[in-house]
């Protein structure tokens, strides 16, 4: 998977979660980028992302996303390699 794939994956889970068509995942948004952003649609995000990439992220690496872009790179290092 590459991070172009990882980002329109993630474009497309966002706005199902954050019930925003206009959303568009790119490396620089944040939570405070996104007004629907709040601590439970955060966990729905979690939550979402984990299941649809089969990967599962730590306690401390969710408290410590920085951005989208840090979302993108721990999911590509979490995500199940494919020959």
């Amino acid at each position: 998977m590459t991070k172009d794939q990882v980002f329109s994956n993630l474009t497309d889970i966002m706005r199902d979660v954050f019930d925003n068509d206009d959303l568009v995942a790119t490396p620089e948004l944040t939570a405070h980028s996104v007004n629907e952003w709040d601590s439970l649609n955060h966990i729905r995000l979690i939550v979402t992302v984990e299941k649809a990439f089969g990967v599962k992220f730590t306690t401390s690496e969710v408290s410590g996303f920085r951005d989208v872009e840090h979302l993108a790179d721990t999911i590509l290092l979490k995500s199940p390699k494919q020959d």
